[in-house]
């Protein structure tokens, strides 16, 4: 008996021995998108502790050999990296404030998301604890975690960067440095997100459109995609114009769109539809009339958008 123990003692050692010389890393938070990072860590090998709030999350990782730790403290002591995928802030501060003991000497790849500020604040707040904060941005979609095209932007010290760089590849086809700023990461994404976010608003007002009109999401597909393809070129061309503060009204005028964003506007009310969201198209372009810009490019209404 017990040279039998003797023998799953130094089996158990051998084991504990084997998950320290592998790679291994921590995920804090089980959404979509956290189960999404920490199956590609599975999947490239490497040794991966859980914790999340719902521990059931982690069933099916774990079936495939994440480790479930039985607190948040725990998970952040299994290793240096730690992948957070929280809410926001908010989350990572009810999370972690209890285990802020277990930060000291730890890395953590902090892809919650919140303001540049909130971004900024958090960076200190691990400072404070003896941990450093690597800030990133998701651009991608779970569906996107790890395979080849898709992006994700990073802040904070490139020397940690650098450090952690393999990881990183992990869950991105480019990992982007952008910065030592850690809030720099946290705004690109926000742009971002401003950007999708409005233009699926968009879609869903034309869908809405077409619905009231007897025409279905798929009837459109083709003249909604061909717009979305063309914006490309249009934020091309009026990007350098906007930094050289070129708002001529040679390709086009406020005058024009006003009168288009009119149409727009009661094209829809005509239909029943909700008109919000090209009432306020129309109430900037109206705006840009009121002050004088009507012979001017529409990039005009920029004077209007930017913070005083």
């Amino acid at each position: 008996m017990s040279t039998q123990q003797d023998r799953q003692n130094q089996q158990d050692r051998q084991n504990q021995q084997d998950r320290q010389n592998q790679q291994s890393v921590t995920v804090i938070g089980l959404g979509p998108m956290g189960q999404a990072m920490a199956g590609a860590y599975l999947d490239r090998g490497y040794a991966v502790t859980l914790w999340n709030r719902t521990a059931s999350r982690a069933d099916a990782l774990v079936a495939r050999g994440a480790v479930l730790a039985p607190s948040a403290a725990a998970a952040l002591e299994a290793g240096e990296l730690v992948v957070l995928s929280l809410t926001d802030y908010a989350a990572v501060y009810a999370v972690l404030e209890p285990a802020a003991g277990a930060l000291k000497g730890r890395t953590i790849v902090n892809l919650s998301s919140d303001t540049p500020e909130r971004t900024r604040a958090g960076a200190e707040w691990f400072a404070g604890h003896g941990a450093v904060q690597l800030t990133g941005g998701v651009t991608v979609s779970p569906a996107g975690v790890g395979q080849e095209g898709s992006v994700i932007l990073y802040s904070g010290p490139r020397a940690v960067f650098d450090r952690h760089r393999a990881a990183l590849d992990v869950l991105a086809g480019v990992a982007d440095h952008r910065g030592e700023d850690p809030g720099l990461a946290a705004l690109l994404y926000q742009i971002n997100m401003g950007i999708f976010w409005t233009a699926m608003l968009s879609y869903w007002q034309a869908i809405a459109l077409a619905e009231a009109n007897g025409l279905s999401a798929t009837d459109i597909l083709p003249f909604a995609t061909d717009t979305s393809d063309s914006l490309a070129g249009f934020f091309t061309f009026y990007a350098g114009r906007i930094d050289a503060g070129d708002h001529t009204g040679d390709v086009d005028r406020l005058a024009m769109g006003a009168a288009s964003v009119d149409h727009v506007l009661h094209t829809m009310a005509d239909a029943g539809v909700d008109t919000t969201l090209p009432a306020t198209v129309a109430a900037l372009f109206e705006r840009g009339m009121a002050a004088g810009y009507g012979a001017d490019s529409f990039s005009r209404v920029m004077e209007l958008i930017r913070a005083s």
